[in-house]
């Protein structure tokens, strides 16, 4: 007989509705209350509670006026360009840049209609648009007994339509002292909301190394491996036991970084088109060999088919090295021996960016995939009839 509940990453494990109906059947859910996930889902909530908790905030205006007279005031006195982001968004849906007043009305009704298709709220804040900003986010973990610790940092700046492509742990060319702020800035803001269990605070870097939070994601992501492999640890076995009333299994003191980890996610997408979803039947799938620093994450096997109506994720790749370089290379190599066969995927695209200059100089920030020639990396991996012959003849003999 179930005793708890695991939502895993997607959009259910930050649905508070979700969760009481979990807590209200009897069952233990397997993350932070429904209380705690409905104040920081609300992303206009959450940042008025970090800002009373004394964490930086970007400048913006998170009201309940939305008519497009006080959109305007409020964003020329915020200063172009601004974001605007649904309040219960994530996943990088119902978001919009908007670099001019012109442009405004039209990306008002945008993330209005996005807000409302995908989260059932069409309400919205606005904030200002960082250039060029590294998007670093900390690993934070809370137990029922009070005790709150960080787990380090990610670096999650490589993103397409506000969408993570490769992550890695820890952020590259972040001084120790720096490193030492943001996560003690991290745990205060979940000591302020007297969190428990696996969370994310997720910050913007400007280039002069000041952090503004940005928004908290009150669930395991999708990038945790990369802390996995870097602290040793096993989150998932960490929320269970907190989950089960716990204390956390190690302190702060107890935490160390060990070499570092990077994180690819391989999609079914056209880099040609902008990364349009690119569904199709997997007609080929093969991995690289795993082992205790090669991880493949995946839910996709041959012969299966990758939707339309879902997330065109395929699998993650993660690897770990003893130092950045050594991970790059090992992500290299294991991008090169994997091998899919059926609808269109971003491998090539991957193999570029792991081995662009700038991101091999730790030199990364969210524009640097909008500001590249995608056109030049598109894997096309549908068999030609001639290979089809040859390996029919082949099955034959």
């Amino acid at each position: 007989e179930a005793e708890a509940i695991h939502p895993g990453y997607g959009f259910l494990s930050e649905n508070p509705d979700f969760a009481e109906a979990v807590e209200e059947a009897g069952l233990s859910f397997i993350g932070p209350s429904a209380k705690v996930i409905r104040s920081m889902g609300s992303k206009d909530n959450a940042k008025k509670i970090m800002e009373k908790a004394k964490v930086p905030v970007l400048p913006g205006y998170y009201g309940t006026d939305q008519s497009l007279q006080c959109l305007v005031k409020s964003s020329n006195n915020i200063g172009y360009p601004v974001l605007l982001k649904a309040v219960l968004g994530g996943g990088g849906k119902g978001m919009r840049v908007v670099k001019n007043e012109d442009d405004l009305s039209d990306a008002v009704e945008a993330v209005k209609r996005e807000g409302e298709s995908y989260f059932g709220d069409s309400q919205f804040l606005v904030e200002k648009y960082l250039t060029k900003p590294r998007h670093v986010e900390v690993q934070i973990f809370g137990d029922s007994h009070g005790n709150i610790v960080h787990l380090f940092e990610r670096d999650c700046s490589l993103q397409r339509r506000h969408q993570k492509v490769i992550e890695e742990a820890p952020a590259p060319n972040l001084s120790e002292n720096l490193r030492q702020t943001i996560g003690e800035v991290a745990v205060a803001a979940g000591k302020a909301i007297k969190y428990e269990n696996a969370g994310t605070i997720e910050f913007l870097l400007d280039v002069n190394d000041k952090f503004y939070f940005m928004e908290m994601n009150t669930r395991l992501q999708v990038e945790h491996p990369v802390t996995e492999m870097i602290t040793g640890q096993d989150l998932v076995e960490w929320q269970l036991l907190v989950a089960a009333g716990k204390p956390l299994p190690m302190t702060q003191e107890e935490l160390f970084i060990n070499g570092h980890a990077i994180e690819a996610r391989l999609y079914a997408e056209d880099p040609s088109a902008e990364f349009r979803p690119a569904p199709g039947k997997v007609q080929h799938l093969s991995f690289p060999i795993t082992s205790e620093h090669i991880r493949v994450d995946t839910g996709i096997d041959a012969g299966m088919t990758v939707s339309s109506f879902y997330d065109s994720m395929i699998a993650k790749l993660i690897v770990w090295g003893e130092n950045r370089e050594a991970a790059c290379q090992r992500m290299s190599t294991a991008l090169r021996a994997l091998h899919v066969v059926g609808p269109i995927v971003n491998r090539q695209f991957l193999m570029f960016l792991i081995n662009k200059h700038d991101f091999r100089i730790g030199n990364v920030h969210t524009e640097l995939i909008d500001n590249l020639d995608a056109g030049n990396f598109t894997d096309q991996h549908l068999p030609e009839q001639g290979d089809l012959i040859c390996a029919s003849v082949w099955i034959i003999k």
